[in-house]
């Protein structure tokens, strides 16, 4: 084993980024490069080309892709006489075409994966297989402009039809279900016993967390990121960082303030209690840990079902709270191009440009997503209502 595996990393970071966001960069860089090290040698223009152009984390889904591919070529083909996907040649690439990538698309629609103990069916839908054709055209385009393969064969790759978004279905809580949602995480209503005694400890920050999703659409990795250093309580505003490390201060509102607020004063752990590297991060686990994306995931799934009256693993995903967030905010009747801005939709880029005309748009935006004040305040009328029957 490498001495260097035992070694802490040590970040001297000199950037405006917090020390966890460059550290999950670096933790990406070096799952890259460790799947890097998995695959031939003439592959380094194409890695070359990933580290400049695409997101750490598009370069991850790639180079994941591509691995599959070569594991594919050595098990399932006889393509090359490589045993592992590292010593496949150039030569056998070459030789490879446009047919065999259609027929290795075609297996991944389904496979089996044999273990010691069980068969395990993977079936992959073709948003998917459009993922990993755009995987192996980058590489092979890459091939080719290197000179290691003397034909370019993505032409020939059958096209893989996608859903375009004007034909999927919007999934996402209607505002009767938001309230019920926060009802269950404010009074533990729809929980089993079980989920209870944990809802006990954690109640406070799950509120803070659906709240933040449901009034900024948040996506999972910027609120799985997010510092206590990240909110300035007195200016009204908190840091995110959203993909490409673009820095984006979003306003508070007053539902968000309360809950966050509520959740770091009256329940989170004491830095005294916590380890250095978890001191600053705003949501805790249990363990007094950083939550991980699949901690957050789980929560929301749990309270979703809990709105939709469905099963656990029927909840909705932490990105369907997105969904949520731009449709109440749309039939609120903001501009669809300031929800965009808001949400940071890459797409939309025109629109992103016409909303940062607004000054102030994202602020008068938030204000009227005050979810917690307004079931507040239906909570007050209900007990005053019941009151005056008992009078």
């Amino acid at each position: 084993m490498d001495q260097g595996q035992n070694k802490k990393i040590i970040i001297h970071n000199k950037s405006s980024k917090p020390d966890n966001i460059v550290e999950a960069e670096v933790r990406t860089d070096e799952e890259c490069e460790e799947i890097e090290r998995e695959l031939p040698g003439f592959l380094r223009g194409f890695f070359i080309y990933l580290r400049g152009n695409v997101l750490p984390m598009t370069r991850l889904a790639y180079l994941h892709d591509i691995r599959f591919f070569f594991q594919y070529l050595v098990k399932e083909t006889s393509l090359t006489r490589a045993e592992i996907p590292k010593d496949v040649t150039a030569s056998e690439m070459d030789r490879v075409k446009a047919e065999d990538v259609n027929m290795f698309l075609d297996y991944c629609r389904r496979y089996r994966v044999e273990t010691e103990k069980n068969i395990v069916v993977y079936e992959n839908h073709n948003k998917t297989l459009a993922r990993k054709k755009s995987s192996l055209s980058v590489m092979f385009k890459q091939l080719y402009r290197d000179g290691v393969i003397a034909e370019n064969i993505t032409d020939g790759f059958d096209p893989i039809r996608v859903q375009k978004a004007s034909e999927r279905e919007i999934k996402a809580l209607q505002d009767d279900e938001v309230m019920v949602m926060l009802d269950a995480v404010s009074t533990g209503t729809g929980l089993t016993a079980h989920e209870k005694a944990y809802w006990e400890k954690t109640k406070k920050r799950d509120k803070a967390i659906l709240i933040l999703f449901l009034t900024y659409g948040l996506r999972l990795s910027e609120l799985q990121q997010l510092n206590i250093s990240s909110f300035n309580f007195s200016r009204g505003e908190f840091t995110i960082y959203r993909k490409r490390g673009k820095e984006s201060l979003m306003p508070l509102n007053q539902s968000v303030t309360m809950v966050v607020e509520d959740y770091i004063h009256n329940e989170r752990k004491d830095d005294s209690e916590l380890l250095p590297e978890n001191q600053d991060a705003l949501f805790l686990s249990l363990q007094g840990r950083r939550m991980t994306q699949r901690q957050i995931r789980e929560l929301v799934k749990k309270y979703t079902s809990i709105a939709m009256k469905t099963s656990r693993s029927a909840g909705y995903s932490p990105h369907k709270l997105r969904a949520t967030a731009a449709t109440s905010l749309i039939g609120r009747g903001n501009s669809i191009y300031d929800v965009a801005a808001l949400l940071d939709h890459e797409q939309v880029t025109t629109t992103q440009l016409y909303a940062r005309q607004r000054i102030g748009a994202k602020r008068d935006m938030v204000k009227e997503l005050e979810w917690e004040t307004e079931r507040l305040e239906t909570e007050k009328y209900a007990h005053e209502a019941e009151n005056k029957k008992t009078e």
